[in-house]
C-alpha cells in the first residue's frame, strides 16, 4: 500500500489568488457582504484588502489606484445591491478608460431558481453597457478562466472595467489552475496614413495639435512634447481632458478648448490643420454650430479607441496606441522652417481679499504644493480658474473624471495615494462634490495616507448656478448647500482638519496641511460669486 498522501485539490479561490499574483495585483478593494464571505475567509498576507465604506467609494479608490499603477484594479462588491451602489463610478471608470476587474457575489447556484434573498437576476446584464466584458460563468470551475479573460480585456486599449458575477458556493469548488499569459497591448498605426499625416504637418502653415488624456494614459507625454517641438505647432488641450498630457508652462501651449461647439471652433479658426491625439473629435457639452467641421481646416485623429474613430464626423482617423504612433510620426516628420507657435500668457497672481476669491486659493495652492505632487480634482465650476492659475507639469500630475458624474474625486485621491505612497496627493474638491463619497476619508485616515483634501466651500452647486445663468433659467431649487461642517465630518472619520475663512489664514493652513504626516482636510470658505463656464447666451 502506498503511503503517499493525495495531492491537495486546487479550489476556485486558490486558482484566483494565483492569477492575481501572476497579474501583479497587490490590492483588492471591497465592501464585504455575506455572499463574499467564502472569498474573504483566511485572507492571504501578501494581498492587501482595502476596505471602503460604500461601494461607489470602493470603485473610485480602485480607479485612482489603477491609474496610479497602470495595472488593473481588482474590486469585490456585494451582490446586485452593491453593484447598484457602485454603478455611477463604474460608468466613470468606463469614461476614464480605467482598467478594472469587478467581481460581485451571487447567491448559491442551488437556490437561484427560487429567487433567493440577495440573488441577482441576469447579474451580468446589470453593469452593461459600461463594462467591456461581463459574465456569470456557467460552472464554478469556469470562474478562474473568466477572471483571466476579464483582466486581459480590461487591460487592452482602450482600457476599461470588466465584470464577473460569482455564486457564493463557487469559491470552494475544485478547479484547474489557469496560467497567466502574455497578451501584447500596443497597436501600430497604418504607415500610409501616418505618411499622409506627416506630409500634411510639413505643408501646413498654421497647424494645431489637440492633445487628449490618451497620451498621459499611455505614458507618452515626453514623445508628445518632442512631436510638438519638431512641428512647432500650437498645442491645445481637448475639451474635458481628464489628465494632463502636455506641460502647461510649455511655450507652445495655447490653452484649453471649450466644450461649446462655437467657442471651440473660434479657438481653432486660424489653423489650417488640426491633429487630435488621444481624444475624441470633439467632446461637446452644449448645443451650437461646430464650424470646425465646415471644411476650412483639415482634420486628422490618432486614437486607440475604434469607437471614437468611427464617430468622428470628418477627416482621417488613425487607430493605434500612442507610443508606436507618436514614435513613427517623429521619425517621419521633416525639419521645418516654420516659426514656433507662441503659447498663452499666464495671468498675474490674484490679490488677497475677503471674502476669499477662489482664484487666490488656487494660485496659493499651486505655489504651496510640492513640485512632484499629484492633483485629483472634482470642482467643475472652478475648473476654468484652475486652468489659469494652476498649470500642471505634465505626465502623472493631474486627474479628474471624464463622466461628469460627481462622487469620484475623493475616493480616487485615496486610491492614488495608495498607489503613490511616497508622493503627496492633493484632492481639490467642491463642497457639493465632497458629499457624494465623503466616507472615503475614513479609509485614508485609517491608513495614514499622504493626502491633503482641499474643500472649496461656496455653499452650493456652483456649476449648476453657472448653467442656470447661461441657460437663462430662474428659480431653480436645490442649488444651495448651507450648514455643512466639513471640519467636523473629517474629524469624525479620524482626519486632521481646519477651516479657513480669511485670506490671511490660507498660507499657514496650506503649509500645515501639505506637510501633515497622514490625511488632512482644509475647508476654505470662498466667495460664492458664480463663475461662467461658457459664454452667456445673448
Amino acid at each position: 500500500m502506498s503511503s503517499r498522501k493525495p495531492a491537495a485539490t486546487t479550489t476556485v479561490k486558490d486558482a484566483t489568488f494565483s492569477l492575481l499574483r501572476a497579474f501583479g495585483v497587490k490590492r483588492v478593494f471591497g465592501n464585504p457582504g455575506s455572499t463574499e464571505l467564502p472569498f474573504l475567509s483566511d485572507w492571504p498576507d501578501d494581498i492587501d484588502y482595502v476596505l471602503g465604506l460604500q461601494e461607489a467609494s470602493v470603485v473610485g479608490m480602485a480607479d485612482g489606484y489603477a491609474q496610479a499603477t497602470r495595472n488593473a484594479g481588482f474590486v469585490n462588491l456585494h451582490s446586485g445591491a452593491g453593484v447598484g451602489n457602485a454603478l455611477g463610478n463604474i460608468y466613470t471608470a468606463h469614461r476614464n478608460q480605467t482598467p478594472l476587474v469587478i467581481t460581485a457575489g451571487q447567491q448559491a447556484r442551488s437556490i437561484l431558481p427560487l429567487q433567493a434573498f440577495l440573488y441577482a437576476e441576469r447579474a451580468s446584464e446589470f453593469p452593461r453597457p459600461y463594462v467591456k466584458y461581463s459574465v456569470e460563468p456557467a460552472r464554478a470551475e469556469d470562474v478562474p478562466a473568466a477572471i483571466a479573460r476579464a483582466y486581459y480585456v480590461a487591460m487592452q486599449p482602450p482600457c476599461g472595467p470588466t465584470f464577473v458575477s460569482i455564486p457564493i458556493d463557487d469559491w470552494t469548488r475544485p478547479a484547474q489552475p489557469v496560467e497567466a499569459r502574455l497578451v501584447s497591448r500596443e497597436l501600430g498605426p497604418d504607415p500610409q496614413a501616418m505618411k499622409a499625416l506627416a506630409s500634411a504637418l510639413s505643408s501646413s502653415k498654421q497647424p494645431a495639435l489637440v492633445v487628449g488624456p490618451g497620451v498621459d494614459r499611455a505614458a507618452a507625454v515626453d514623445l508628445m512634447v518632442q512631436v510638438a517641438e519638431k512641428t512647432r505647432a500650437t498645442v491645445w488641450i481637448s475639451p474635458f481632458s481628464a489628465r494632463c498630457s502636455f506641460p502647461e508652462r510649455h511655450p507652445q501651449f495655447a490653452g484649453f478648448l471649450h466644450a461649446s461647439p462655437g467657442q471651440l471652433s473660434d479657438a481653432l479658426r486660424g489653423h489650417d490643420l488640426v491633429v487630435v491625439i488621444g481624444a475624441p473629435v470633439f467632446t461637446f457639452h452644449v448645443e451650437g454650430h461646430a464650424s470646425i467641421f465646415d471644411g476650412a481646416a483639415t482634420i486628422f485623429q490618432i486614437t486607440d479607441d475604434p469607437d471614437a474613430a468611427a464617430v468622428t464626423p470628418s477627416g482621417t482617423s488613425i487607430v493605434a496606441t500612442m507610443k508606436p504612433a507618436l514614435s513613427m510620426l517623429l521619425d517621419l516628420l521633416p525639419e521645418t522652417s516654420r516659426a514656433a507657435a507662441k503659447g498663452r500668457i499666464l495671468p498675474p497672481a490674484p490679490v488677497a481679499a475677503d471674502p476669499l476669491p477662489v482664484e487666490f486659493l488656487l494660485h496659493s495652492l499651486s505655489q504651496a504644493m510640492p513640485s512632484d505632487a499629484v492633483l485629483v480634482e472634482e470642482a467643475p465650476s472652478h475648473r476654468p480658474a484652475m486652468q489659469r492659475f494652476m498649470p500642471m507639469r505634465g505626465q502623472d500630475s493631474f486627474y479628474t473624471m471624464s463622466s461628469g458624474g460627481l462622487g469620484y474625486g475623493l475616493p480616487a485621491a485615496v486610491g492614488m495615494a495608495l498607489g503613490r505612497r511616497n508622493t503627496r496627493v492633493v484632492c481639490l474638491i467642491g463642497d457639493g462634490s465632497a458629499m457624494y463619497s465623503i466616507q472615503a476619508l475614513w479609509t485614508a485616515a485609517q491608513r495614514k495616507l499622504p493626502l491633503t483634501v482641499v474643500v472649496i466651500n461656496n455653499a452650493g452647486y456652483g456649476a449648476m448656478r453657472s448653467f442656470s445663468q447661461v441657460m437663462q433659467v430662474r428659480n431653480v431649487p436645490g442649488l444651495e448647500l448651507p450648514g455643512i461642517d466639513f471640519v467636523k465630518l473629517a474629524e469624525g472619520m479620524g482626519c486632521h482638519a481646519v477651516r479657513v475663512t480669511k485670506s490671511s489664514e490660507l498660507a499657514g493652513a496650506l503649509r500645515s496641511g501639505l506637510s501633515f504626516e497622514g490625511t488632512s482636510l482644509i475647508e476654505v470658505m470662498v466667495d460664492s460669486a458664480v463663475p461662467l463656464l461658457y459664454a452667456q447666451k445673448a
